[in-house]
């Protein structure tokens, strides 16, 4: 349970546990086999605050431990229907000292809708037409104390059903859950919301205690009879006699024994009834004694042992033929346990040698994915050091190439010039051939003109300079 901060937590612990209420408790056919416990409850909160306030460090299981006898399985499975899909297992207990009412508790699934439970039914009536009260507590544990085996007591009853008797389907494959009668027999729940009647399907046995009879004279509840016409109840002859008496008042000649289950017939003075019930397992068996009775099965003279032995001798042989088919069904149900563990180890061989063949291709198939990876690897290496090497010597053209560009530009540019200097050298003979040609013309006219006369010709500034450009 949760502790505060400042507090000791063995402290709180123990006061914790100390303020739990115990229910003692007990289920089983009384029969065959008794479990008894004991049902550790949260204290009920205050009448002023049982809506709002919730015990702390509660768990999902409740206990409703006040419900009427007369409320069969289904009409509790149809009070609590809106939570049947959320609850995991119900339980039906007898409670120590209560012979009216019976207990169930119950687990869900989650923490929120047993809160839910709680709000919705605690301090509601069963029924419009009910005075009980629903009382609903938390359950903090359950405590199973003693195991009480009775004689002659079957394999079938004391061992755990794998299967619900109704429908004859695994218990865990309903999703309403499992519901465990009084005589601790399992069933799937929603087999049991239909059975209309409050005996176990399996083996009959009721929850609803049978009232105490008493003599309807004198009061005593010994050695009691009721009269198989009326139902007049009176004590033997041994006791008050108001059973002979009222036979001799109403001449009502059968009367049933309440202890024995036998007919007495005042009339003919002996046993009439062919079936008794056996004390080893509680089965019907014939009585076939007839003789004859002096008093209501009191005589100590009676001789009717022979028909009393044969009658047990024959439920001793049913008794020994059912234990000997629940013995077999019970060894059936082991060797099918074992055969169905030998199935799953097989499977489960199966399933880790095909994940260890797996995990193996697996480790083959990325070994060699990781050998191409690492050539690949390789080969990416190899072509990135060409590239570089091929990148260095592009950009090592590259600069050839400028500098040849550059050379061929400057020799083009030299070159330029040389033809224009030589062109200008050219029109400057050519102008000079000209004039030449002009003065050596003009030279010949002149002298026909001037007879025995002598030109000299004085040179031009061209043709100093042209004469000393051919020099050079």
């Amino acid at each position: 349970m949760a502790t505060s901060g400042g507090e000791d937590p063995s402290g709180s612990a123990s006061s914790s546990a100390s303020a739990l209420d115990s229910l003692p408790f007990s289920s089983g056919n009384p029969r065959i086999e008794e479990t008894r416990g004991v049902v550790l409850l949260h204290p009920e909160p205050p009448a002023a605050s049982s809506s709002s306030l919730l015990p702390v460090g509660r768990k999902p299981r409740v206990c409703v431990p006040g419900v009427p006898n007369h409320l069969t399985y289904a009409d509790f499975g149809r009070f609590c229907a809106s939570w049947a899909s959320h609850i995991l297992e119900t339980r039906i207990i007898r409670i120590d000292g209560v012979e009216d009412q019976y207990g169930v508790l119950i687990k869900f699934d989650t923490q929120s809708f047993t809160d839910s439970f709680y709000m919705s039914f605690n301090g509601n009536r069963f029924s419009s037409l009910e005075g009980n009260v629903c009382r609903v507590r938390f359950v903090e544990d359950v405590h199973y104390t003693q195991l009480i085996e009775h004689a002659h007591s079957s394999v079938t009853s004391s061992a755990e059903q794998p299967t619900c008797p109704v429908c004859l389907e695994r218990l865990d494959q309903d999703p309403g859950g499992i519901l465990t009668t009084i005589c601790n027999h399992s069933f799937h729940y929603s087999c049991m919301s239909k059975w209309a009647d409050s005996s176990c399907p399996v083996c009959r046995y009721c929850q609803q205690e049978p009232e105490k009879s008493s003599c309807s004279v004198c009061g005593t509840s010994e050695n009691l009879w009721i009269c198989v016409i009326c139902g007049h109840v009176g004590c033997g002859r041994y006791k008050g006699g108001h059973a002979i008496e009222h036979w001799k008042e109403t001449q009502h000649c059968y009367s049933l024994e309440l202890e024995t289950q036998k007919v007495w017939d005042y009339a003919g003075d002996n046993y009439v009834h062919r079936l008794i019930q056996s004390k080893t397992d509680g089965n019907l068996v014939e009585y076939n004694f007839y003789g004859d009775h002096s008093v209501d099965g009191m005589c100590p003279t009676c001789n009717g042992d022979a028909g009393i032995s044969e009658a047990l001798l024959d439920s001793k042989m049913e008794a020994i033929v059912e234990e000997y088919n629940d013995l077999v069904t019970s060894q059936l149900e082991k060797q099918r346990n074992y055969y169905e563990s030998l199935l799953l180890e097989v499977k489960e061989d199966n399933e880790k040698e095909i994940a260890a063949a797996t995990e193996k291709a697996v480790g083959i198939k990325v070994q060699k994915l990781q050998a191409k990876l690492d050539k690949c690897m390789e080969e990416t290496g190899f072509l990135n050091d060409i590239h570089e090497n091929l990148v260095k010597n592009m950009e090592m053209w590259r600069e050839r190439i400028q500098k040849v560009k550059e050379r061929e530009q400057a020799a083009i540019r030299l070159k330029d010039e040389k033809i224009e200097k030589l062109e200008e050298e050219l029109r400057d003979l050519i102008a000079h051939f000209e004039r030449q040609n002009t003065v050596a013309e003009a030279s010949e006219s002149m002298s026909s003109d001037i007879n025995g006369s002598t030109i000299l010709s004085v040179p031009s500034e061209s043709s100093a300079s042209s004469n000393s450009s051919i020099r050079n």
